[in-house]
């Protein structure tokens, strides 16, 4: 495990850039709950366990129109999950090594906590690709608007688990708003944020068309298989090199490299070697 771990280092050592593409697991070194299957998401909301609805269902924005309170009681406390949790220690370390590159490095992400900003990430160089729950849009929508969240928490009745109103509204037209990220069988998602920094991920690739690149996958898994699709993608038609962590699911192509740990246990471990 050492030998793999000072492999790993000394490939970090020798990039030009690095690229961290990062899943759920990236967080819950933070404390976030991992939503990995049922039990682990019913643990996290007991009472969408008793109507058996799944992530699934819920992350389905159907619901700000047939149950409002419901859906913002599932956003809401995820909102005020993430805006109280403090990154944990690797972020620090991540933004270490990037350093040492002269801040050559961009972030991509399946989470929508706005950790990596919170971590102090330039925000030009984060891609995330599902949006980010500290951004609305109308539930419309009624234009393609994008404006970032001004209250501090949403007041939740958790044995009733509903909101409390009043709840967000579209700045523009008046109707309920909702987060501006991309739920299951979404067609009102409003992508033009996102698509603004897929629009600089790829510049930063071109760039770095020549350079060697890491490549620092951390917590990405199978189940919605994006960012792990964009690491093996860059790994294999880039001068770069695949490093996945995770305590799990971490087979990689031929001619890189696993780690089965978390994400804070890991890069604790290879900073000790760089």
């Amino acid at each position: 495990m050492s030998e793999n771990i000072e492999k790993i280092a000394e490939v970090i050592k020798q990039a030009d850039a690095i690229l961290i593409t990062a899943g759920a697991g990236m967080g819950v070194d933070s404390g976030l709950p991992d939503f990995r299957g049922k039990e682990g998401f019913w643990k996290a909301y007991p009472a969408l366990e008793k109507h058996g609805i799944s992530f699934e269902k819920m992350a389905n924005p159907h619901w700000f129109d047939e149950k409002p309170l419901m859906a913002w009681a599932f956003y809401g406390h995820r909102f005020n999950l993430y805006k109280e949790t403090v990154p944990h220690k690797g972020f620090e370390i991540l933004k270490k090594w990037c350093m040492q590159k002269n801040d050559n490095y961009f972030v991509v992400t399946s989470n929508v906590d706005g950790h990596f900003q919170k971590a102090s990430f330039a925000n030009n160089r984060i891609l995330e690709v599902h949006g980010s729950i500290n951004f609305l849009q109308c539930t419309k929508p009624c234009c393609d608007d994008i404006w970032q969240v001004d209250f501090d928490c949403i007041l939740i009745d958790e044995q009733k688990f509903e909101a409390q109103e009043p709840l967000p509204v579209c700045r523009n037209c008046g109707a309920l708003a909702r987060p501006n990220i991309l739920m299951f069988g979404d067609w009102s998602w409003i992508s033009y944020r996102t698509n603004q920094q897929e629009d600089n991920f790829g510049k930063w690739l071109k760039i770095n068309r020549d350079n060697k690149i890491a490549i620092i996958e951390i917590g990405a898994g199978i189940s919605v298989p994006t960012i792990r699709l964009t690491s093996e993608d860059i790994a294999q038609n880039y001068n770069a090199c695949l490093i996945r962590i995770n305590p799990t699911d971490n087979n990689v192509p031929k001619e890189h490299f696993s780690l089965t740990m978390r994400a804070l246990e890991a890069l604790i471990k290879i900073d000790e070697f760089l």
